[in-house]
Formats: structure tokens, sequence, C-alpha cells
């Protein structure tokens, strides 16, 4: 009888050591805290043979992230190509732990609960109606910055984004609250949070990013507010008409724009880095667009100024944005993610004002046109007129 007891309790004791709970499928919503704010996100979770996928969802944005792991009742997930990952204990539904970005070696405070599909609250009435463009300011201690709010409402839901002169904050997504809009994105490494109240035609708010960085803004409807031409900004200084420069490939192999491999071939030069939510929205254009368009005798290097500058760790976070993009043109090791310091490195250059910067070389080896950011996805019209525009110009090229 004692026996027996004693094996009871022992397969008791085994059981409640094996148990754990389960990383719920379906959809989820999260929190992240910073700067005494709560920034709303929803993502979903899928399961298969191979193992867990979550996709964070912002707007129509579905982003993959495919390196999930499980241990006991803990959960890591790293963030698509990002130095970053999402690790939490999993209790009655619930995800509790931090969103920490390694790079920075700084962590936030993150919840989940499971079952919830909304954003800041539940679908309903507005008292107020956002949709429409806005010409913005931006306002912070150092500086003033120029911008376009777009905004579609339906109800209480409101997806939009900002244009800025070196790219756009992608697939923003949110509520009306109690008259107030409030919207937010998460993709993967950047957080950013956004709050207004609107009084006629004019909307006064706060912006939130990361750890520290928070601005007022203030927003004026005008349908007819425009951004500066992209293709104005960034220029080469007198007495330049080539850009030059030597930096290694992943194997520590100089490359430069002079090397053969691109003698009379029109020249696309990508300043980007893996770190870069904009610059991934670039890649994921440029990658599919370079295998169907190289043989008509085009090339593209990429630039990468990554977060540290260390070799080891550039090359790492470059080889696996390459991996996981499907990216087949050279990308090489410029410097580190400081635009002073970057503008170092390509004397030729007023400035490096953004990343991603796009510089197009003719046949010629000389400089034709150089775009500085990028309107992406989230962006919508801009998007297609980004498209068309590429394609103009290098359409122009191979024709001279």
């Amino acid at each position: 009888m004692r026996r027996i007891i004693f094996l009871f309790f022992t397969a008791s004791l085994l059981s409640c050591g094996t148990h754990r709970d389960e990383l719920k499928t379906g959809r989820w919503r999260g929190l992240i805290e910073m700067q005494g704010q709560h920034l709303p996100f929803n993502f979903d979770v899928t399961r298969d043979t191979a193992g867990y996928k979550v996709y964070l969802r912002n707007g129509d944005e579905k982003l993959l992230l495919d390196e999930i792991t499980m241990i006991g009742d803990s959960v890591n997930m790293v963030l698509h190509i990002f130095d970053a990952a999402l690790r939490a204990n999993i209790e009655d539904g619930k995800l509790s732990g931090y969103f920490i970005r390694n790079y920075a070696k700084d962590r936030f405070p993150f919840t989940a609960a499971y079952g919830q599909d909304f954003r800041f609250a539940k679908a309903g009435n507005a008292s107020q109606d956002f949709s429409g463009k806005y010409a913005v300011r931006f306002f912070s201690k150092k500086d003033t910055a120029v911008s376009v709010g777009i905004f579609a409402q339906k109800d209480n839901h409101v997806t939009g984004t900002f244009l800025m002169a070196d790219g756009d904050y992608r697939y923003l997504e949110g509520n009306v609250v109690n008259g107030r809009l409030m919207l937010s994105t998460f993709d993967g490494n950047h957080a950013y949070l956004f709050a207004a109240t609107k009084s006629g035609d004019t909307l006064k708010g706060d912006f939130f990013a990361g750890k520290s960085s928070h601005k007022t803004w203030i927003g004026i409807r005008n349908e007819k507010a425009m951004m500066p031409d992209p293709e104005s900004l960034t220029y080469l200084k007198p007495g330049y008409e080539k850009i030059d420069f030597s930096f290694p490939d992943l194997s520590k192999k100089k490359v430069s724009p002079s090397d053969p491999r691109y003698k009379n071939k029109v020249l696309i030069l990508q300043i980007s880095g893996t770190w870069c939510p904009n610059c991934m929205d670039e890649t994921r254009f440029l990658a599919p667009w370079y295998k169907e368009n190289q043989k008509r005798g085009v090339e593209i290097i990429g630039l990468a100024y990554e977060r540290k500058d260390d070799f080891d760790y550039a090359s790492s976070r470059v080889k696996k944005m390459k991996e996981k993009m499907g990216v087949d043109y050279e990308v090489l090791i410029a410097g580190v993610n400081d635009n002073a310091k970057a503008a170092q490195t390509l004397p030729a250059l007023n400035a490096v004002l953004g990343f991603p910067t796009t510089i197009f070389i003719g046949k010629d080896g000389k400089v034709k046109r150089i775009h500085t950011g990028f309107s992406g996805p989230g962006t919508g019209i801009y998007y297609d007129q980004f498209k068309q525009r590429f394609n103009e110009i290098v359409n122009e090229l191979l024709k001279d």
C-alpha cells in the first residue's frame, strides 16, 4: 500500500513538473510600456508541424516572425530581421515579459492578452472625424520637422501614416477614444504612439517613440499639403559628377562602383541599414525588382550602415536580412547609422539626410538622380507613385 501511495505521489510531481501553458493560436493584443504610456499592437499566432509562427499586425500589414522558441512556460519571439525580441512567460492565456532591443541594451515591459482583437478600443461610433490630409509640424527641443498626415476613418477605427522627408511612419492603426485620436505601430524595432485632439480643422497632439523621444505636433487640414521634392534634398557637392567608395562585402573583399562588374551598366546605390523599417520596405521592393530586371543591364549595391562599428556584428545582421528577404544584389558594410558619420564615408554628397537614400548612376558612371527617403506601402498612392518614378528613371538611364 505504501509503495502504491509513493508511486502516485511521484507521478503527481512529475505531472506538475512537465505541465506547461501553451501559446494559444489566434489573435492577441499586446501592450508595450514606454514613457509612462501603453502602446497597443495586435498579433496572430499560428502553429503547424514546423512549429509556431507569429504575424505582427499593423493595419493591412502582416509581418512574419518565424523564429519562435518555447522553453517550459516561456516564449521567445525573434523580431524578424531586427536585433530584438519579445520574451515572456505564459500563464492563463496571458503573456508577461519584455520587449528587448539587444543592440541598445534596453527593454520595455510587455504584456499580451489572448482573444482581444481591438487596438485602443472596441468597435463603435466616434464623436469626431479625423479623416483627411493634414499639413503637419513636429516640434522637439532640438528642431522642427514638416510632415503630411493622412488618415482614413470608419466608425471609430482609424488607419493612416505620416510622410516625412526621410521616409514615412509606415502602417499606423488605432481608434478615436472619447473624442481623441490614438494611433500606434510596432514593427519589431520601432514602437510609435501618436495622440491628438481636434478643434475645427486643427489637430494638436503628442508623439512618443521608444525609450525617451517625445515630440508635440500640430496638423492643419489641407488636401493640397505636399512634402518637398525627394529628388531635391540630397545632391552632389560642386565639382563632383561621380560618387566613389571602396567598402567590404560580407567576405571582406573591397567593392567599388568602378569595378568591371558595373562598367556600362545602370547602377543603383541603396543607403540603408538592417535596423531601419523604411529600408526594410524598400528592400522588399528592390529584391524582386532586381531579379526581374538585372538582365536588362542594371545592378544594385546596398550600403549598410549598422548600429555598431563592428564588422562581425554588422555582417551578421546583413546576412540575416539577405537570407530572410531573398536579396541577391551586393550589400556592403559601409559604416554606422549616424547621418553625419555616414556622410563622411561618401564625401561627394552634401549630406546623408535619411535612411534609405537611393542614388541612380548612369552607364557613364555619373550620378543622375538622388532620392531621399522612401514612401512605403503604408502610404498607399504615394508608394505607387514612387514605383512609377523609380521605373521611369531606370528606363530613361537604360536608353542613354
